[in-house]
């Protein structure tokens, strides 16, 4: 056993592997010594040569699944060897054994290991080494989810490894993947493999990074295994036969899972071709601002924009509207397209609630039928397979009822959507193999439908009667001998018996058999017994091996009717998806956006759909927006609290929102497509990363004036705050400046700030307007009305903001004091001490500057040189006269 699992162990060096010995999962030397520490359990020691013991750690193989996740999660990965039958092969002493898969991050397949709203990625990243002059970055991305048999890859290019980062960065932020696989490379140091990528990998640190070989990376050790996973010639009707690193990380992604989880292998669905450009771009910062399907404060599902959409009913739907918000479309008849479906079940509430109930009742078919397909599904999947298919007539029925419900000579819109196929076939299998209500295992027996198979029936019955004559034999033979304290028992090491007490040893028959002698008593075995402990045992050994071989056989079939069952899937998932929309409009009086091409983006008393449900005690107030490109930048001016970052993040959910083909909280959207959403809101410090606040403000807003087109909608909130008054207010200035003037620019933008000078710009520049959050005064109480209005705030209201939030008297009436005599004097100390010119900053929007007025009123073409110099000079006195040296 010692060599056969060493043997094992130098295949999968890099693994925990667990050894199958009986009932339990074995593993050995440093592996158990991991196990024990991860997972808890005891570590003890085996005997494995005459003076040599080896450290344990085993685990029950009925409760596997949680100690394979701990290992997991912590990074490791785990290798399952399985015994192949019960009988060991001619001259072996042991039962062979083989390692069916390896369990990594990406690769998990057991349902309870699994989130059932949202995908598991594995991902693979190839990229250039080196470029030709003149070429632009190259790199490829990879994705799979093996428990759904979904497969995809890209290509993207950058200018610079910046660009290009940037770029793998947003679609990493997309996926979320679990897993990454990157190319290792020989160094000239011992041919130590290590990875030597020209670009920082762009994902969280506690996503595991595997590192393959260099050469499984090569483009043509990557095309043949695509080829011979698809079953092709070339790879031009996959559209990737000229994108060679969308194929290197595509090829590699493949013999990994050939190496990891080869049943699941051949069960992927054909690889898609993606380009970013067919979605909107959405980075990570913009996906945290708009908490998209997380909360920024708690990281959860609950308050985001995902947990007020998801109403779905079947998880395939629920994985399928997290992609969706993850990848708005930017294709208008697409769109429409989606929400022609949505105003279908919108209208018909009847059919609506007939279709949701029924789809409450459907499970993971899209996992279960690749389970199926590889092999590895229980009697409950295959169960559930059978219940989904059960409910498709009268799904089909809503689904018909509703796509004939309109008379219009036009394709319904439903018609749009992918038709069930026929899996009949399958259905009436699982109805006639699987039991009604089968055990969860093979072991207990019994999964197989009576019925089904008369061999299996045969053996079942031979048993029953076997048992059956051995229940009746304890009575039987307390009448025949007269022995009323006879018994009949069973023990592993005897097997069946006959007690008999010493009292009673003269009445004993003469065909018993003595076997056991016991303080009091005597066992006994009959020949007859022995021939029906025989049957009975190598029946119950015959039929759960024939009940194995049967339930794989009905599983195979299961498995090769996967594809249907998948489109099944997707049609299911697609109805949810319509009628999930559709049943949250409702519920939620939003509306059907208006799309176009035209750069508008007007909405009428548009709600933040978040905000609304958490607010339900007072009324939301609903404002409008108007974007368009004669006013394509707003600055909104208010108080805090006022409700300013809640109009900010509004405006783009909706404009989000209709781009993933849903209704939107409105009395009315025009939504011209955006190709991009910018945020940049709030202040949040990056001191792990070596990054200050005002830092992260920088380099998030250098990303979006470098990235942003005429097509983007950026959402600015109190930039430049990180940094003091004059440096931020310049810097949110020029920022402006540059978005209006750019000709390549000139995106529309909404900007809120406190710096009240940038109201100015509206004067300036033809493409500015200001807005403001009306607020109510009444004697000394203030009441923030959350409605945006026309033109600039007058106040800043910061001081019962303050007060508000239960800033001490004192401090609150000290403020208004130094706030009275800063209004009046324009300068002055918090101690009440007058500055002088020191303190005074020169800028461009005014305030008492002596040296600018005198330079305003000089005549210089007036001057002659000697008079210019020597006004020169007076203007340097006066600018350095009255100075007073603080004591």
């Amino acid at each position: 056993m010692r060599r056969q699992y060493l043997a094992l162990k130098k295949q999968f060096p890099d693994t925990i592997l667990f050894f199958r010995l009986g009932d339990f999962y074995e593993t050995f030397d440093g592996d158990a010594e991991i196990v024990a520490e991860v997972c808890d359990v005891v570590l003890t020691s085996r005997p494995v040569g005459a003076s040599e013991r080896v450290p344990l750690a085993g685990v029950p193989y009925h409760s596997v699944e949680p100690h394979i996740a701990k290992l997991v999660a912590a990074g490791y990965k785990v290798a399952i060897a399985e015994q192949q039958g019960n009988t060991p092969p001619p001259g072996e002493k042991l039962v062979e054994r083989v390692v069916r898969r390896v369990v990594t991050a990406g690769t998990i397949v057991e349902a309870n290991l699994l989130e059932e709203g949202r995908n598991n990625y594995l991902a693979a990243v190839a990229w250039d080494r080196a470029r030709a002059a003149g070429q632009p970055l190259r790199a490829g991305l990879a994705y799979a989810d093996i428990t759904t048999g979904e497969f995809a890859a890209t290509q993207l290019e950058g200018s610079d490894p910046a660009t290009l980062n940037r770029r793998l960065s947003e679609e990493m932020a997309r996926l979320q993947p679990v897993e990454v696989l990157v190319a290792a490379e020989k160094t000239a140091r011992g041919g130590k493999e290590t990875p030597v990528p020209p670009l920082a990998l762009p994902i969280a640190a506690a996503v595991p990074v595997s590192r393959l070989p260099a050469w499984q990376f090569e483009e043509e050790t990557a095309r043949r295994a695509l080829l011979e996973l698809l079953g092709v010639e070339n790879l031009e009707g996959f559209g990737c036969e000229h994108l060679p690193l969308a194929v290197r990380a595509a090829g590699a992604l493949v013999q990994y899972l050939r190496e990891t989880q080869r049943e699941a292998l051949p069960h992927l669905g054909g690889l898609r071709t993606y380009s970013t450009g067919e979605f909107m771009t959405l980075d990570e910062a913009t996906r945290r601002n708009l908490e998209l399907s997380q909360t920024i404060r708690s990281g959860s599902k609950k308050g985001s924009l995902l947990d007020v959409l998801d109403a779905t009913r079947t998880p395939m739907g629920s994985r399928l509207l997290r992609r969706s918000l993850h990848q708005p479309l930017l294709d208008v008849g697409q769109l429409n397209a989606r929400l022609d479906a949505v105003e279908a079940w919108h209208g018909d509430e009847g059919s609506r609630a007939g279709l949701r109930g029924l789809l409450r009742q459907v499970g993971d078919l899209e996992r279960w039928a690749n389970r199926a397909a590889q092999g590895i599904a229980r009697p409950q999947d295959l169960v559930g397979i059978r219940q989904v298919l059960e409910l498709v007539p009268a799904l089909a029925r809503v689904s018909e009822q509703e796509r004939g419900g309109h008379a219009s000579a036009a394709p319904h819109p439903l018609a749009g959507l992918p038709a069930f196929p026929d899996c009949g076939d399958v259905l009436d299998l699982l109805q006639a193999a699987i039991a009604e209500e089968p055990p969860a295992t093979l072991a207990s027996g019994g999964v197989i439908r009576r019925g089904y198979s008369a061999e299996l029936d045969g053996i079942a019955v031979a048993a029953r009667d076997a048992k059956e004559w051995v229940a009746n034999l304890e009575r039987s033979e307390r009448e025949r001998t007269g022995i009323k304290s006879l018994k009949v028992g069973f023990n592993k090491v005897f097997g069946y018996y006959v007690e008999v007490t010493s009292a009673n040893s003269h009445l004993v028959p003469e065909n018993y058999i003595r076997k056991q002698t016991l303080v009091g008593a005597e066992r006994y075995i009959t020949p007859e017994l022995k021939e029906y402990e025989s049957l009975i045992l190598n029946a119950e050994e015959r039929q759960q091996e024939l009940e194995g071989e049967i339930y794989r056989q009905v599983m195979a079939q299961v498995g090769a009717a996967a594809p249907r069952l998948l489109q099944l899937s997707q049609a299911l998932a697609e109805l949810d998806i319509a009628s999930t929309l559709a049943e949250v409009a409702a519920a939620q009086r939003y509306v059907r956006p208006e799309l176009a091409d035209d750069g508008l983006i007007e909405v009428v008393a548009g709600r933040h759909p978040v905000v609304e449900l958490t607010q339900r005690e007072t009324p939301f107030q609903a404002n409008d927006v108007r974007l368009s490109p004669d006013e394509c930048i707003v600055v909104l001016t208010g108080p805090n609290m006022s409700g300013k970052s809640t109009y900010l993040r509004q405006v783009a959910l909706i404009t989000l929102m209709a781009q993933i083909g849903s209704f939107v909280p409105a009395e009315r959207a025009h939504i011209g497509l955006v190709d991009r959403i910018f945020t940049r809101i709030g202040a949040q410090d990056e001191i792990h990363a070596g990054q200050s606040t005002f830092m992260v403000e920088m380099v998030e807003a250098a990303n979006i004036l470098h990235h942003a087109t005429q097509r983007s909608l950026i959402i600015f909130d109190e930039l430049g705050r990180g940094t003091s008054t004059y440096d931020g207010l310049s810097i949110a200035w020029a920022v402006i400046e540059y978005i209006h003037n750019h000709p390549q620019l000139r995106a529309k933008t909404l900007f809120a700030t406190h710096y009240h000078e940038l109201t100015e710009l509206a004067e300036r520049l033809p493409h500015v307007v200001n807005y403001n959050v009306a607020v109510a005064e009444e004697g000394d109480t203030v009441v923030f009305l959350h409605r945006i209005a026309p033109g600039p705030a007058d106040k800043s209201y910061g001081i019962h903001v303050a007060q508000m939030a239960g800033l001490p008297r004192p401090v609150v009436h000290r403020a208004e004091e130094i706030l009275q005599e800063l209004e009046k004097q324009g300068s002055v100390s918090p101690l009440g001490v007058e500055q002088g010119a020191e303190a005074i900053q020169l800028t461009l929007f005014g305030g008492p500057n002596p040296v600018g007025e005198a330079l305003k009123q000089l005549d210089i073409n007036a001057l002659s040189p000697l008079e210019a110099l020597n006004k020169l000079y007076e203007l340097q006195q006066m600018a350095r006269g009255g100075k007073k040296k603080r004591g």
